[in-house]
């Protein structure tokens, strides 16, 4: 039993441990990307004029719609440079709200008196030492072009445009790294968007189903254009969590199953030890079946207490560890300090369903045993 509830509690702490990580990573995304995403279903960029975002504007549901314009760059801060991921956004993207809670320093602005910011990634102002209180310098951002090779000037050979640093954020450490957010206006004269747009993000107005949304717009826009959520925006990184959840969940269960032979030697010795009683039983009328379905129920109050003992030992632990925060991730900038654990109801449901699958395969054996040996044509 011991054997039992300790392998049983492993098993809802791993499964737990799993379910906290894809809600701490759909958090986070959530706090960058948007709950709709429109991009073309081929192609880098696509013409979006007046007419075109009015045309998704008037689509029920629809809250706000930014522009975006996302593409690869070079930027230099006093004597330190590095290749980004510029996301030049329409002014609306801080009437979205996603980014709020994420600044970290600074002021969330994209523009103020006429003057661009910056919304800088935490790793990219470390590595260029940004100083968002320092009017004296300013970001320089190079876009190359896609030139001639005849070209012979080099200031033909790129575009660039300075910006002040306006606030820094703090999300995760892969979009710390890679994105700085500009205004729409500054990243289309750097790049030559002109109308053109590499997506659109749509934040869905208050109480409307983002299902519904994705809905009418897929039946708006037609097949050229892709209308993602939150969660098919990073699908392949769920499909990975999920598959790693599903051989964490496997390989805790063979050592269940490993632990689990232990009620099968039990059960066989408890046949060999209880032969006299076995045999009473048969002499005043037991057949065969009554004395399988004996063992088969030894077997099962064995995995049952066990099973419990460790579904509520196991449930506790992580309790305390998402109250008291036991187990700490071990590193400094760490997106929280504790390990995230979330308990599911059909996790508690499939580890049941897993030990009885288990007891009653272990159990047939001895109960065919006891019953085969003991029938009254032996005795």
């Amino acid at each position: 039993m011991v054997g039992i509830a300790f392998s049983t509690a492993a098993l809802i702490i791993v499964l737990s441990v799993f379910n906290g990580i894809e809600d701490l990573l759909r958090t986070l995304n959530k706090s960058f990307d948007p709950e709709l995403k429109i991009e073309p279903a081929k192609g880098k960029s696509f013409i979006a004029d007046p007419t075109f975002i009015n045309r998704i504007k008037k689509v029920s549901g629809v809250g706000i719609v930014t522009e975006v314009i996302e593409d690869f760059a070079y930027v230099r801060y006093r004597d330190a440079d590095i290749v980004v991921t510029i996301k030049g956004v329409s002014d609306n993207y801080i009437d979205q709200h996603r980014i709020d809670s994420s600044i970290v320093e600074g002021k969330l602005r994209l523009k103020e008196n006429g003057t661009n910011f910056a919304i800088i990634g935490r790793g990219i102002a470390d590595v260029l030492s940004v100083a968002v209180d320092d009017d004296m310098h300013a970001i320089q951002v190079f876009y190359v072009k896609n030139v001639s090779a005849s070209t012979l000037d080099p200031s033909q050979l790129y575009s660039r445009k300075s910006i002040r640093p306006g606030a820094i954020f703090s999300i995760e450490k892969t979009l710390d790294e890679s994105y700085i957010v500009l205004p729409l206006d500054f990243a289309r004269e750097l790049l030559d968007y002109g109308d053109k747009r590499t997506s659109l993000e749509v934040k869905v107005a208050a109480g409307v189903s983002v299902e519904s949304v994705q809905k009418k717009l897929k039946e708006t826009l037609g097949d050229s254009f892709n209308v993602l959520t939150n969660e098919e925006q990073h699908q392949d990184l769920y499909k990975l969590l999920k598959l790693e959840k599903l051989f964490g969940f496997m390989a805790m269960t063979l050592l269940i199953v490993i632990g689990s032979i232990n009620i099968f030697f039990s059960l066989m010795m408890l046949v060999i030890d209880k032969r006299k009683d076995i045999s009473v039983l048969v002499a005043m009328g037991a057949d065969s079946n009554l004395i399988k379905r004996i063992i088969v129920a030894e077997g099962t109050l064995i995995s049952v207490i066990g099973s419990f003992t460790g579904l509520v030992l196991g449930a506790l632990i992580c309790w305390a560890q998402d109250r008291f925060g036991m187990v700490g991730m071990g590193m400094a900038n760490a997106v929280i300090p504790d390990y995230p654990v979330k308990l599911i109801w059909t996790d508690l449901a499939l580890v049941c369903a897993v030990m009885i699958v288990i007891t009653l395969a272990i159990s047939f054996h001895p109960a065919s045993r006891a019953a085969k040996s003991y029938s009254i044509g032996e005795l």
